[in-house]
């Protein structure tokens, strides 16, 4: 069975304003039920339409002080709703008043009827103000709710009243901070800050305390810092938890060509965002560029993010950036990220270093900075290492020359993924023989990851294509 894949969702997440206003359900089951109760965690005037009632229902309207119409639905009775369930059970009743609804423009749901409902019923985490409201668009309702009962565990009981206190510190910070970034910063302290356990422990005052320490500290001059984030090889859920906290915290992020979006939009919406460009042969920022960028926004006070795939430290240039912060005297860190080879590694279920087999293992590129080949790691390879080539496609000929030389075996299983770790990779296996034919695939436009041992042979290689074109046309 072939499954459609889609970044677009097809609805729109929205909250509807119901204070004062009236929401109607038609039905008089379990069902209606449901909804009562659902709609009784908001302050909407309910209006249930129902000639009988189950159990159920009849103590869901009691419960929420709900209005009950005792008779059978007419269509005027979607008159100055703003929303309206159908919940009657039956199709064709179901039809009706959804028909009703919306020859008036009022969105309608109807229950288990996913394609004539306007709009979904989310499964609910009520932490009064804050809601978290989760949907599958009909598709699995099971997993919303699986998924709420695990958000319901994460939020303590009372964190909705926290939010509540924060919104009356809201006008007091405001007049302490003029300054939007100051803010910014005491707000991003604020939730992760000890406000909320003395708030929990009803110590208010000392969460006041608390809040006023962060003011005090928010104020100061703003100082620039910058981190080195690795964004990994590609999966926006490879990214650590401390490279997403950093991502939200960032004034501004630049980023390099091969970090996919759904990565970037990890960080805070109104951060800048700033594509620095690095590929293959084409960089649409020099290295001195891109590092005159990062001092000068960590000199305006900016929190920076210097967004690289796969790990800053393995082939990401991070020594010339770092060197370049530590002499304009910036504060920096690094955060390091998933590298291409384990991620590869993880794709083909292969293990780099087998008891045995490999004991060792070497991470190259299968470039220097001049674009030639890099002649001093193929000896290794012959010593039973496990290497793992980055950027060595175009070259492939020449590296599978090279470790020839060094007296591999031309059958020496070697094994290839393209995109690793993302939905579309690929995966290709042969030897040292078939290496050389890399170059000549045209259908391989992504990164990819080379690696070359008798490790290799230990994967799971089924999945993986021949490497070689004509073996796979054969095949």
């Amino acid at each position: 069975m072939v499954v459609s894949r889609s970044d677009k969702l097809h609805v729109f997440p929205a909250f509807h304003k119901v204070t004062g206003r009236r929401v109607l359900i038609v039905g008089g089951g379990d069902e209606a039920a449901a909804k009562v109760r659902l709609l009784g965690e908001s302050v909407a005037e309910i209006s249930v339409v129902a000639a009988e009632l189950s159990p159920a229902l009849r103590e869901a309207i009691v419960s929420t002080g709900a209005c009950h119409l005792p008779r059978d639905f007419e269509a005027s009775d979607v008159e100055g709703a703003v929303l309206v369930f159908a919940a009657s059970g039956e199709e064709v009743e179901d039809r009706r008043v959804v028909a009703a609804a919306r020859a008036r423009g009022i969105p309608a749901n109807a229950v288990d009827r996913p394609d004539i409902c306007d709009f979904y019923t989310p499964a609910l985490v009520n932490r009064a103000p804050l809601a978290v409201a989760i949907t599958t668009t009909g598709a699995a309702p099971v997993a919303a709710r699986r998924l709420r009962a695990r958000l319901e565990t994460m939020l303590p009981r009372d964190y909705g009243r926290f939010i509540a206190f924060a919104d009356s510190l809201r006008g007091w910070v405001f007049s302490r901070l003029r300054d939007g970034a100051a803010r910014r910063r005491f707000w991003a302290g604020f939730f992760d800050s000890a406000a909320l356990s003395l708030f929990s422990a009803d110590d208010r005052d000392g969460a006041v305390r608390e809040a006023e320490r962060l003011i005090d500290h928010a104020a100061m001059p703003a100082r620039g810092f910058v981190s080195l984030v690795g964004a990994g090889p590609g999966a926006e859920d490879l990214l650590t938890l401390r490279a997403q906290r950093v991502l939200q915290e960032a004034d501004i992020i630049f980023h390099d060509a091969l970090v996919p979006e759904a990565v970037i939009a990890q960080g805070r919406r109104d951060a800048e965002r700033v594509n620095v460009g690095k590929r293959k042969g084409c960089h649409a920022k020099s290295q001195e560029e891109i590092n005159r960028l990062l001092i000068a926004a960590a000199r305006e006070g900016c929190r920076v993010v210097r967004l690289k795939a796969g790990d800053p430290m393995v082939f990401g240039r991070a020594g010339e950036e770092l060197a370049a912060l530590r002499a304009a005297g910036i504060a920096h860190d690094v955060v390091p990220g998933v590298t291409a080879g384990l991620a590869a590694a993880a794709d083909l279920e292969l293990p780099l270093t087998l008891r045995g087999t490999a004991s060792s293992l070497v991470f190259t590129t299968g470039h220097d900075m001049h674009g030639e080949a890099l002649p001093d790691w193929a000896r290794l390879a012959a010593g039973g290492v496990t290497l793992a080539i980055y950027m060595g496609r175009s070259v492939a000929a020449d590296i599978a020359a090279q470790l020839a030389d060094a007296g591999l075996s031309a059958d020496t299983p070697v094994a290839v993924v393209e995109n690793a770790s993302r939905a579309d990779k690929r995966m290709l296996v042969g030897t040292l023989n078939d290496l050389p034919a890399l170059a000549g695939r045209d259908d391989l436009s992504g990164p990819t990851l080379v690696v070359v041992g008798e490790a290799v042979a230990a994967a799971r290689l089924e999945r993986a294509e021949p490497l070689h074109i004509s073996e796979r046309l054969a095949a």
